[in-house]
Order: C-alpha cells, then sequence, then structure tokens
C-alpha cells in the first residue's frame, strides 16, 4: 500500500505561520520507520503494509502535537494487495508513458 499524508499543527501562535520544525518531527518519525518513503514540499509517500504504514502516520502525527493547539492530517491511499515497489515503479511507468506518447505526425515526443 502507499499512503500520501500530509501533517500540521495549527495554531501555533508563531507570526510567520511556518510549520517547519513540527514537519521536521513528523519526517523524522518517517525516516527512522525503515520503511520506503519520498518527502516533497506538500506530502509524505509511504510504502508497506497496513498496520506498519499507519503505525507510521500516527507517531507522525503524534509527533506533531506538541507544536500546536489542533493537528491537521490529510491522508491519500493506493491500496494494491501483493503489489511491492510501487512507490519508484508508478514513477517509472509514468515516465515510460510520457515517453511513447507520440506527435500527432508519428513522431515520438521530444
Amino acid at each position: 500500500m502507499l499512503v500520501a499524508f500530509s501533517v500540521a499543527p495549527s495554531g501555533t501562535g508563531r507570526a510567520d505561520g511556518s510549520v517547519h520544525d513540527a514537519v521536521a518531527a513528523a519526517v523524522r518519525i518517517v525516516r527512522e520507520s525503515g520503511l520506503p518513503y519520498r518527502t516533497t514540499s506538500m506530502f509524505t509517500e509511504i510504502e508497506g503494509e497496513w498496520d506498519e504504514v499507519f503505525d507510521v502516520v500516527k507517531r507522525a502525527t503524534e509527533a506533531v502535537l506538541p507544536f500546536g493547539s489542533r493537528v491537521s492530517l490529510v491522508l491519500k491511499a493506493d491500496i494494491r494487495p501483493g503489489r511491492t515497489g510501487e512507490i519508484d515503479g508508478k514513477i517509472e511507468r509514468l515516465e515510460a508513458a510520457i515517453e511513447s506518447i507520440r506527435e500527432p505526425d508519428g513522431d515520438a515526443a521530444q
């Protein structure tokens, strides 16, 4: 299973509204989990079995709790039993599809 999630505090009291310290605490939990992951500017994707992924998401959320009066958690899951390596496999298939797109004149896109 792949899960993309974003967790952030609100009510931090910071004038600049920054949440990077809280997000860093959550990402540290993900990194220490040993599960395959990818962090981007908006989400962290993590891959594994249901229980292990949601355990990491729960602990990452708990790591953010001290940084504000409440926490927002956004999740998106791709549940595909029997598949592994999808965190990279999906991207590889997408890139291959982009490369194979043909222009109307029959030539491959440049």
